[in-house]
């Protein structure tokens, strides 16, 4: 009985570490991706701060001067529609700039109930890990491993097609 107890008890952990487990995705690789070091956001020499106004200027729009930058267009682009085993998934990510605001799912498997299920309640845990990591590189949701596989190439689509 002591035995029975014990495996009973090392199946149960064993198990709940098994579910618990998150992995992530392989890395989508973009058309344009390269594999150099990632810039800084600090010009490096003079050189590269032309157009920038000088070191301890005024920032652009606190008064001392008459123009103001125009603000950045939001715009919507759509991804490539990315079939699989429970249906097609299409999604729109909303940029501004390079900034991914938001993204809308068009099209996620729905042809039966579970499917429907596991749609409405992967799309707002998939939009949102789009939004927190700003890319496609996004960790699939247990449970909704195409659909998650789908969201994130159709995204990816979505980008490249905003930087081309």
């Amino acid at each position: 009985m002591r035995r029975s107890a014990a495996a009973i008890a090392v199946t149960v952990v064993g198990m709940w570490l098994i579910l618990s487990f998150k992995s992530s995705p392989a890395p989508l690789v973009s058309s344009t991706s390269s594999a150099t070091a990632p810039s800084t956001s600090v010009p490096a020499t003079p050189a590269d701060r032309a157009g920038q106004p000088p070191a301890g200027s005024p920032p652009p729009g606190s008064g001392s001067s008459s123009t103001q930058p125009a603000p950045t267009a939001t715009r919507t682009v759509n991804g490539d529609v990315v079939a699989n085993r429970y249906g097609d998934v299409q999604v729109a990510a909303v940029l501004d700039g390079t900034r991914i605001v938001d993204v809308k799912a068009l099209q996620l498997p729905s042809d039966r109930a579970r499917s429907r299920d596991i749609s409405s309640q992967a799309a707002p845990l998939l939009r949102d890990e789009v939004l927190q990591a700003q890319s496609a590189q996004i960790d699939t949701i247990g449970g909704a491993t195409y659909t998650s596989d789908g969201y994130a190439q159709s995204l990816q689509s979505a980008l490249d097609r905003a930087r081309g």
